[in-house]
């Protein structure tokens, strides 16, 4: 018999440590005292452990198997011999024999110490995959506790698990012992450990986070039926009330925008629209595609889920969105497939942009948009050059054309009276466009001293224009 000193108390603590049950250690160890005594004794034979929880007792026991004929000595025993034991026994029976082991040497320690430490191991790796399996669909709160490359090593408590970078909302950067919260999508059993799969770019992290902000939504007032994300843009909520008295838009949203404000700040100013959820899916899809206006909505199939969405024709970019973003958040959160139509290619019955994706037609239609305002900019300036000048600026210039076209008939007829007939002949070449400074100046050099007088004149004139 073995003696366990404070065996309780060692249950007790590894029990709340480490979440072990007393049931699991006690095997664990009876486990571990066959493995020695196997390591002492002839490996093929039998053992059974009898442990006392309370005083740490540890009772050893051969076992036989009673036959009529002994095939294999370790195991078996022959009857006439066990009922030396037991005189009741019979052929078939199992016989337990007590063993008196003397202590233990260095090896049979050591394998009893691997045993129980492998067999705790396991059981805690066990209890650790049904605590997170309970959680798998929840938010948790954890700590930063390494950064490697772009990945975060985040302590859950009880285990770690990796939020990598592609489930991390763009723009966002975390520190060591930041704490945040993370979307639990599943647990794994690995070769190395329990696998926990964490996000925060899912759309289950914006469901939970919205239960945790509205009462109503955990009392079954309010359900959220359907969740669209961009992850760090924009996302989309469907949600209806039960109860005619409340209005789920309003209560979701909260006063002066209070609660869906606590949301958009944990998710780094993700944009959240807030939407009626309506039976009729006409009506769904008109509001999933807000804030832009929609004209119609025609179902195509039923059963392959897909409508016809007829827009105003300033409203086609909204509708589509930036990159595509509302169409393909309102085609997440309704669950159809939508073909956006402007009203004037509805009218032509879609013949041209039949083959068009929503991303060509955006493309198309910003495309549009930059070459009217292009064209509209350059006959603009077209026009602003060719229109008259109105007003003070019109009158001033009006009257410096009059003074120059006076001054430049001065100019001639005082050139006609005082030059000679030969003068004249060579000065008729001369062009009649050239300024009033050239001509003086030529006129200089070539010409008597008569002509060179009315110079002065001829400035005066041109500057008085």
């Amino acid at each position: 018999m073995l003696l366990i000193e404070n065996l309780a108390q060692v249950a007790n603590q590894i029990e709340a440590e480490r979440g072990v049950s007393r049931e699991t250690l006690f095997s664990a160890i009876e486990q571990a005292l066959i493995s020695a005594c196997r390591k002492m004794f002839e490996n093929e034979m039998e053992f059974r452990v009898a442990l006392h929880e309370e005083t740490g007792e540890a009772t050893i026991y051969r076992v036989y198997e009673v036959v009529s004929e002994v095939e294999e000595a370790h195991t078996q025993m022959a009857l006439k011999e066990a009922k030396k034991h037991r005189a009741t026994i019979k052929v078939g029976d199992t016989l337990e024999i007590q063993q008196d082991i003397p202590n233990f040497g260095r090896i049979a320690a050591q394998t009893a110490k691997q045993v129980i430490v492998q067999r705790i191991r396991e059981a805690e790796k066990q209890s650790v995959f049904e605590e997170f399996s309970e959680k798998e669909g929840k938010v948790l709160s954890g700590v930063v506790q390494r950064v490697e490359a772009r990945n975060y090593l985040i302590n859950l408590g009880r285990t770690e698990a990796i939020l990598p970078f592609r489930e991390v909302i763009s723009g966002e950067t975390f520190h060591l012992k930041d704490r945040i919260k993370v979307y639990v999508i599943g647990v794994d059993k690995g070769s190395r450990g329990n696998v926990v799969t964490i996000s925060r770019t899912h759309g289950g992290l914006l469901r939970c986070l919205l239960e945790a902000e509205v009462p109503e939504i955990q009392e079954g007032i309010i359900d959220v039926i359907s969740v669209a994300r961009e992850p760090g843009k924009r996302a989309k909520v469907a949600v209806k009330s039960n109860s005619p008295t409340i209005g789920a838009v309003g209560t979701c949203v909260g006063q002066m925008g209070s609660r869906i404000q606590v949301v958009t700040k944990e998710l780094s100013g993700e944009r959240i629209d807030i939407l009626e959820w309506h039976e009729d899916p006409r009506a769904f899809i008109a509001s999933a595609l807000k804030p832009a206006k929609v004209s119609s909505v025609t179902i195509l199939d039923e059963d392959a889920k897909t409508a016809r969405v007829v827009v105003p024709n300033d409203q086609l970019s909204l509708a589509i969105g930036k990159r595509g973003v509302n169409v393909r958040l309102s085609v997440r959160l309704t669950g159809w497939n939508l073909d956006i139509l402007s009203e004037e290619e509805d009218g032509k019955g879609g013949a041209e942009d039949s083959g068009l994706s929503l991303e060509e037609k955006l493309k198309a239609s910003q495309e549009t948009t930059d070459e009217g305002e292009s064209t509209e900019v350059s006959d603009a300036a077209e026009a602003s050059e060719d229109a008259p000048v109105s007003g003070l600026a019109a009158k001033i210039q009006q009257e410096a054309q009059s003074d120059a076209t006076e001054a430049s008939s001065e100019e001639a007829s005082s050139d006609v009276a005082e030059s000679d007939p030969a003068e004249e002949a060579a000065d008729s070449d001369e062009s009649v466009s050239d300024s009033a400074e050239t001509s003086a100046a030529d006129q200089g050099t070539d010409k008597p001293e008569s002509e060179s007088a009315s110079t002065p004149v001829e400035v005066a004139e041109n500057q008085d224009a």
